[in-house]
């Protein structure tokens, strides 16, 4: 990391602590920019290491908004994922009533409570 810093720091032409050469506004802003691209980079980097998109993240708050929103889509995803895995889990609790319903003494009710549980069990 400080290896990274010293090399912007030159990069951006920002003097050394010898030089004579005044430290001026530019040299600071081309430092600034440097260090926030450098970021920037680390940050889509670790984004697409995860699976996550970065859109048109030019900025470090562009990529943060970006992946709030891709989280926003996972998590969503999650929730419809146990969502219908509960209602796949109650549907068949449901067959599984009329099933014990058809294996009751009484045969008289057999076909109608299969095919009470083959209905619930297509339900989608």
């Amino acid at each position: 990391m400080t290896q990274d810093i010293i090399r912007m720091a030159q990069e951006a032409g920002i003097p050394g602590w010898c030089d004579h050469e005044p430290l001026t506004e530019d040299h600071l802003i081309r430092f600034a920019a440097l260090v926030a691209a450098d970021e920037r980079n680390k940050l889509a980097a670790w984004m697409m290491a995860q699976g996550y998109a970065t859109g048109h993240g030019d900025t470090t708050e562009d990529l943060l908004e970006e992946l709030e929103r891709e989280i926003g889509f996972d998590k969503a995803e999650l929730w419809i994922e146990r969502i219908n895995k509960a209602v796949a889990e109650e549907r068949e609790a449901c067959a599984l009533v009329c099933i014990d319903i058809a294996n009751k003494p009484s045969n008289v009710v057999l076909g109608v409570a299969i095919n009470c549980a083959a209905a619930i069990r297509a339900r989608t």
